[in-house]
């Protein structure tokens, strides 16, 4: 079974949304045989690539930071989309950490690109704002030698 692991940012600037949907189908429907699909389901990019997962078929697996990690999401409509995605996951993996903290995403991030056989990031190329981050966790991956698949919009700023 092929393994696709994803990180990426939580905002995405609408200019952005069209090329990372198309990017995330293309890498997510262009393979032959079984699929596992690695996320945190952080809101996002995380919720975008597992809901396209889903529709090319793949299995899901959930990487759950934290204990408290659904207190840090941003509105219903978030907490809703993470929650319905994560009942449809074939697996969860919990991180042992009680709160959710630079250190805990940090080890998500690293425990999917240590499992994925391809990490796609989600990312603007600049540095990670935090422990974690995904400029973090693509430096990881391809320190691993991971195969990494970038998908952004050239010339578009994160806010």
């Amino acid at each position: 079974m092929k393994r696709i692991g994803v990180t990426g940012h939580r905002t995405l600037p609408d200019a952005v949304l069209g090329p990372v949907e198309s990017g995330l189908r293309a890498v997510l429907g262009g393979h032959d045989g079984p699929l596992e699909a690695l996320s945190s389901l952080a809101e996002g990019a995380d919720q975008l690539f597992a809901a396209i997962a889903l529709e090319c078929g793949a299995d899901l697996t959930v990487v759950i930071p934290s204990g408290d990690y659904e207190d840090g999401f941003e509105g219903p409509e978030a907490l809703d989309r993470y929650q319905r995605l994560r009942l449809r996951a074939t697996q969860e993996v919990r991180m042992d950490f009680p709160r959710s903290t630079d250190a805990a995403y940090y080890a998500a991030g690293t425990y999917i690109a240590d499992s994925c056989d391809r990490l796609v990031a989600v990312w603007d190329g600049r540095p990670a704002r935090g422990h974690g981050g995904t400029a973090e966790i693509v430096a990881y991956a391809r320190a691993l030698g991971k195969p990494v698949t970038v998908l952004w919009r050239e010339g578009v700023a994160r806010d």
